[in-house]
């Protein structure tokens, strides 16, 4: 609506007052182009390169990135079964030899006299017992005195290899014995102290059994 009344012609008695002679569309858009051109001030190219050289131009930035480390990957260890195909815990029947044991059961019992803070006679045998719950047994010579199985009562040797359902010992007479924790009681001496362990207990890894937190209960009797 208000362009039509701007681009309406001036009405006759109008003309007369003021003295103007109204335009056709054609005539005032030309009019208009040319005030537009001669009011808008143009830059020319010699302007924009004055501007160019005596003004600061921001440019676009970005910092270089930095290169990662690449982190090296370990090297993963070999699973079970690749272990037990390579026969990685297997004694060669040559290292199958009490004596050859004995330094490791030296170094056991000192290992387990340190632990005890001694093994004194008046040592709480509750608190030996604890400490022995925890204790690695590589070394140890351990007797089986009660088995569902006859024929493992009365064994024993030095225990050259603990899993977690089986232990592995080397007799007097240079044989490898293998005796399932299960349903066995063993005994192990040290300094004149007798303790019993009871294999139904003791089925997990010397490495777990560290850092299990035992539970005191009763126990049955085979």
């Amino acid at each position: 609506m208000e362009e039509a009344l701007v681009r309406a012609t001036i009405p006759q008695d109008l003309v007369k007052a003021l003295g103007v002679e109204s335009q056709t569309r054609s005539k005032a858009d030309a009019f208009t182009q040319a005030f537009l051109k001669n009011s808008i001030q143009q830059h020319s190219r010699h302007n924009l390169k004055n501007m160019l050289t005596h003004k600061a131009v921001i440019l676009g930035y970005t910092r270089p990135k930095k290169e990662k480390k690449r982190s090296s990957k370990k090297a993963k260890g070999l699973n079970a079964r690749q272990k037990r195909a390579m026969k990685i815990f297997d004694i060669k029947p040559e290292h199958q030899k009490y004596e050859l044991f004995l330094p490791l059961h030296d170094l056991w019992r000192q290992y387990i006299i340190d632990l005890c803070n001694g093994l004194k006679p008046s040592c709480n045998p509750q608190f030996v017992q604890q400490k022995l719950l925890k204790a690695d047994f590589h070394g140890a010579i351990i007797t089986v005195v009660r088995s569902k199985c006859p024929s493992y009562v009365g064994t024993t040797g030095i225990l050259v290899q603990e899993f977690k359902h089986v232990f592995k010992i080397i007799s007097k007479e240079d044989k490898l014995k293998v005796i399932p924790k299960r349903n066995s009681v063993f005994s192990v001496e040290i300094n004149g102290f007798v303790s019993h362990i009871y294999g139904s207990k003791f089925e997990q890894r010397a490495s777990e059994r560290s850092a299990k937190k035992f539970k005191v209960r009763g126990t049955i009797d085979l």
